[in-house]
């Protein structure tokens, strides 16, 4: 049946959205005032040309993710209103521009690595990690720095080994994923970056073909042998689960870790409670502001109606999961960081064919960080004060830079390090 344009009222003005750095995890007030007032509505970014409708609320951000009729695809070639000077995922092989069922053939690949039980052979190796890392932090003395020595370190020496590379490359592949993510006009370190990834995965994929294991490049690797994908799309599907499995993590575990810390009454829940964390890492999940923005839109194939708005064939779609995760017709009191919360899930991994393979692999590292944390200073807390605490800026991904933290000083049993270095009673 076909759409009477008559029927429906006028598209909304458009709403340029600059998407400034906000402090901390304050939610962004652009989104919340659009969801309040206009939750679909059209608006301008920072980069690209044109417009695109925002989605904010949980239900419509459901029906676009999941629909046919909203294409990844049709983004490829074409200059829209973005976020970023270029794309950060590769728009020519991969999983985040395609549609089904090239999707599927290639998800189905990838997903052979991604497995509860591969996560479970995972953790180990996870819990060691962490634990070794946090001894150098214990060694050192309070104050330290979790951001140091444990969120930037932790997710990539995981993903790194999780691919197939060695546990102690981490640092070779950490800087270029601040590059790849940044939303610098800086297009030549953007490149370099890119290139030099490429580059490591390329010759990860290499050695897998002359020495086969079961981590994930030597998944894609008898994947590109059979023929199932080729040799672009192995190289790309490796490098989004590298960008998603080690820059995001780090900086969504960090602020998970920040909320934790100031949110004593639910800090100490965890202390109290130790099988509440699972429970507890899902509403973080939820309650984390975990990008600025928005990510990769969507365009309409055909004429949709969606709440009384007619998204025309050719359209661009951007959907606000932040914004999803804070709707209150789903999430009563959604600012309130609530461990007992029921109801629908979280919508931090997205939804739909994209869905993120990487869910199980983050979920399990916040696990395990969270864990060991607590586990080795119950007496932790910042070691600044909360709005000191300094925060990334210019990324897609928030999250702190620094995270400062003191403990009780197993010295001087019963007294804590000061952040100036003193020792006084709890």
């Amino acid at each position: 049946m076909s759409l009477d344009p008559a029927s429906n009222p006028p598209a909304p003005a458009v709403r340029p959205w600059s998407v400034d750095d906000l402090p901390a995890l304050e939610p962004d007030p652009f989104l919340d005032e659009v969801l309040r007032e206009e939750p679909i509505t059209r608006i301008a970014l920072p980069h690209g040309s044109g417009h695109a409708w925002l989605v904010t609320r949980y239900e419509d951000v459901r029906f676009v993710t999941s629909d046919p009729r909203f294409s990844r695809e049709e983004v490829v070639g074409r200059e829209v209103t973005s976020m970023a000077p270029q794309a950060v995922a590769s728009q020519t092989a991969g999983l985040q521009y395609i549609d089904p069922p090239r999707h599927t053939r290639l998800r189905r690949v990838v997903a052979r690595a991604f497995t509860a039980r591969g996560m479970e052979r995972l953790r180990p190796m996870a819990e060691r990690t962490a634990h070794r890392m946090l001894d150098t932090m214990e060694k050192a003395g309070p104050p330290g720095d979790l951001m140091e020595h444990l969120h930037t370190p932790f997710p990539i020496a995981v993903v790194c080994f999780f691919l197939g590379a060695d546990e102690d490359d981490w640092h070779q592949w950490a800087g270029n994923s601040e590059a790849l993510l940044s939303q610098s006009t800086d297009a030549e370190r953007n490149r370099a970056a890119r290139l030099a990834t490429r580059g490591r995965v390329v010759d990860l994929l290499r050695r897998r073909r002359d020495e086969p294991r079961d981590d994930l490049a030597g998944v894609l690797a008898q994947a590109a042998e059979a023929g199932e994908i080729t040799d672009d799309e192995a190289v790309s599907l490796a490098m989004a689960v590298y960008v998603s499995g080690g820059h995001a993590v780090r900086n969504n575990s960090g602020s998970m870790m920040y909320t934790l810390l100031t949110h004593p009454e639910q800090l100490e829940q965890l202390h109290a409670d130790p099988a509440l964390l699972p429970r507890a890492v899902e509403e973080l999940f939820r309650y984390v502001p975990h990008r600025n923005g928005v990510g990769i839109p969507r365009v309409a194939t055909e004429d949709v109606e969606l709440g009384g708005h007619l998204i025309r064939a050719g359209d661009v779609v951007y959907n606000a999961y932040v914004a999803a995760n804070r709707d209150p017709g789903v999430f009563p009191d959604p600012d309130a960081l609530d461990f007992g919360r029921e109801g629908p899930g979280h919508l931090a991994f997205g939804h739909g064919p994209h869905f993120c393979l990487a869910a199980l692999m983050a979920r399990m590292e916040a696990e395990v960080m969270i864990r060991a944390v607590l586990d080795r200073f119950p007496g932790l807390r910042l070691a600044v004060p909360a709005d000191e605490v300094e925060f990334q800026r210019e990324g897609l991904i928030r999250g702190p830079r620094t995270l400062p933290v003191t403990w009780w000083d197993a010295g001087s049993p019963g007294r804590i390090k000061s952040p100036q270095g003193r020792t006084e009673s709890p």
